[in-house]
């Protein structure tokens, strides 16, 4: 029987351009070759107008995207068991999901 191969170390480092940012705009494009991500925030100006400002676009593999989703999909669960279920609730003239 051999031995399973040791788990890497990870380290988190912070690039001297990092930056934390809100988002409560996400739009997302496909293709056959990657996940683009479009963080933005909306401001609703007035009942007729919805402004959306970008502020950042990733780029994510196929496969990151799907990790992405198990994730998050994970984190989700253990945020309802403590806090309650989420609740998406669209407002008017304007998608909750993008």
């Amino acid at each position: 029987m051999t031995p399973a191969p040791a788990q890497p170390k990870v380290q988190l480092t912070n690039t001297p351009d990092y930056r934390e940012s809100y988002a409560n705009s996400v739009q997302i494009r496909v293709n056959i070759w990657d996940f683009f991500l479009l963080f933005g925030t909306i401001n609703q100006t007035s009942p007729e107008t919805l402004n959306i400002q970008s502020f950042q676009g990733v780029y994510l593999s196929p496969q990151q995207a799907k990790a992405l989703f198990n994730v998050l999909q994970q984190n989700i669960k253990q945020y309802e068991s403590a806090f309650g279920e989420i609740r998406l609730e669209a407002q008017s003239g304007a998608e909750t999901v993008q």
